[in-house]
């Protein structure tokens, strides 16, 4: 986890330029000075984020919210993706976001140019968003006037994939630009998202991607998800993936 990536120890988070209080346990407390090779915690450390992300969860459904989460590598497509989402949906369904990134508001700036409130987390060197940070900056945006709930993750492969942060859906990019093999390489991100979305198609034939290979990595790790193959730009798949938001926005009930 977070203990050997040191993200623990960055400074204050900040949601749309103010301080939050952020809810993490410093693990290098829990190391002597000496460092031995084992150190035993009794703790679930976890515990924490799991009790605030289903307070998220039973909120926001109570809203009747439809609410994803949505994770990739750095360069994969999120902000692109959820811009023309939100176009798309504007006629029927109202969109709020919230934003990781270690820093700046580019990506807010960009989704509210899309039609969308957005509220950016800048969290230093936080490698992950938690439960109660987004509480917290979902806070800000007008909830009971919205019908899907976005959180655009960090760009991590790694740390993203253990925090659960009340969301509905887990949706997971791969860029054909990132490899076939990239779901065999960070399996947990992948295993664990109810959706998969192979982004940039309209760049497969200028990587060479090998679209057969990219199927069996992400059936390999995650047999159930559903796979959506889509340009963000061109438009091809966009439709397949409004479509599944509205089916599961049509059945989130307050």
């Amino acid at each position: 986890m977070c203990l050997d990536c040191g993200c623990v120890l960055s400074g204050p988070a900040r949601i749309d330029g103010r301080t939050a209080v952020l809810p993490h346990v410093d693990l290098s407390r829990a190391v002597p000075a000496n460092h031995p090779s084992t150190v035993q915690v009794h703790a679930d450390l976890l515990a924490p984020n799991r009790r605030a992300a289903e307070a998220n969860r039973a909120r926001w459904r109570g809203l009747g919210l439809l609410s994803i989460n949505v994770v990739s590598s750095p360069g994969a497509g999120k902000t692109t993706l959820l811009s023309r989402t939100i176009e798309r949906l504007a006629p029927t369904h109202a969109a709020g976001v919230v934003v990781g990134d270690l820093e700046t508001d580019n990506d807010a700036r960009r989704l509210r140019a899309a039609g969308a409130p957005a509220v950016q987390i800048a969290t230093g060197t936080l490698c992950h968003l938690d439960a109660a940070l987004v509480a917290e900056a979902a806070s800000g945006l007008p909830l009971a006037d919205l019908d899907l709930l976005i959180i655009e993750n960090i760009g991590n492969l790694v740390c993203p994939a253990d925090f659960d942060l009340g969301e509905d859906l887990r949706v997971t990019l791969l860029a054909v630009t990132e490899g076939e093999d990239k779901p065999l390489k960070y399996p947990p991100i992948y295993r664990n998202a109810d959706v998969v979305l192979v982004t940039k198609t309209d760049l497969a034939a200028a990587c060479g991607f090998d679209r057969d290979a990219a199927m069996a990595s992400i059936r390999t790790v995650n047999p159930r998800a559903r796979i959506i193959e889509l340009s963000s730009r061109s438009g091809d798949g966009m439709d397949a993936w409004c479509g599944l938001l509205r089916e599961h926005m049509a059945t989130a009930t307050a």
